[in-house]
């Protein structure tokens, strides 16, 4: 069973940065890309980057121009990097590598 393991998520003032981590157990990015999501209470998941095996990246509009899903040469870490962070955007955060799932880090940003 690949695990995928989240971290970085912490509080962070309204207009602050975090950078999340994905870890995963196994070379899984390299053919099912990888996803973040996140899902504030009361609120559906949503997809906010993706960034597909091929290297294509893909953005929710709301994030546009501010986060940023990145690899390294490390085939088996992903990140997003979290810019202009709202208090809107706090939500437990996710990485998804089909068919699986990291067990969420919690982000909040304040006002």
């Amino acid at each position: 069973q690949v695990q995928l393991v989240e971290s970085g998520g912490g509080l962070v003032q309204s207009g602050g940065s975090l950078r999340l981590s994905c870890a995963a157990s196994a070379n899984i990015f390299q053919d099912y890309g990888v996803a973040w999501h996140r899902q504030a209470p009361g609120k559906n998941r949503e997809v906010v980057a993706v960034l597909t095996a091929g290297g294509r990246t893909i953005y929710a509009d709301s994030v546009k121009g501010r986060f940023t899903v990145s690899r390294d040469n490390n085939n088996k870490m992903r990140y997003l990097q979290m810019n202009s962070l709202k208090p809107e955007e706090t939500a437990a955060y996710y990485c998804n590598s089909r068919p699986f799932w990291g067990q969420g880090t919690q982000v909040t940003v304040s006002s």
